[in-house]
């Protein structure tokens, strides 16, 4: 009999521990700045859509993320800047522009700007606490990226910008 009290409390604490709100959360470190997040979700959202928002994209020979100012050369300092800006970026300008007719589609890029606001709440954090570094190299990166999006009108840039999401979260992912 005392055995399976035993059980039952072992079994009740594991499926407790199981539904911790972070559970899906990683710690990604930006630089000196730490950041809980669950890319998984996200990405989930993002591959639920992706096909419907990149068919929408008429002008393949351009990225706004990508080579010949890749993410993926950031150095390890500058990295929570440039995230910041990324999150500040596809929250002020990105978002705001991705509406559909299909509402299954719109409540996906609803759901990933709601993670993109959580997390650049905390990176707006170490940022206005001085943790993060914004050296030259970040913020030319940056810059080109802005070039890349205001080259192109808003909805077009807007939509290209977030069918390029998985480059944005293969970065984060690579770089913790």
């Amino acid at each position: 009999m005392r055995g399976s009290h035993l059980f039952l409390c072992l079994f009740s604490m594991s499926c407790w521990v199981n539904l911790i709100p972070t559970a899906g959360n990683r710690i990604f470190h930006f630089g000196a700045c730490k950041v809980s997040m669950s890319t998984a979700e996200i990405r989930a959202g993002f591959t639920a859509i992706k096909a419907n928002i990149q068919s929408r994209d008429p002008i393949r020979t351009l990225s706004i993320l990508s080579h010949p100012h890749s993410l993926h050369k950031v150095k390890s300092p500058d990295r929570c800047c440039i995230t910041h800006h990324l999150f500040n970026f596809y929250v002020d300008k990105v978002f705001k522009h991705c509406t559909t007719e299909d509402s299954f589609v719109n409540r996906k890029i609803s759901s990933i700007a709601n993670s993109f606001l959580s997390v650049r709440r905390k990176l707006g954090q170490c940022h206005e606490q001085n943790n993060c570094v914004c050296g030259e190299e970040s913020m030319e990166k940056y810059k080109q990226i802005l070039a890349n999006y205001e080259g192109l009108n808003v909805t077009s840039a807007a939509m290209k910008s977030l069918g390029e999401l998985d480059i944005l979260l293969d970065w984060m992912e690579k770089s913790r």
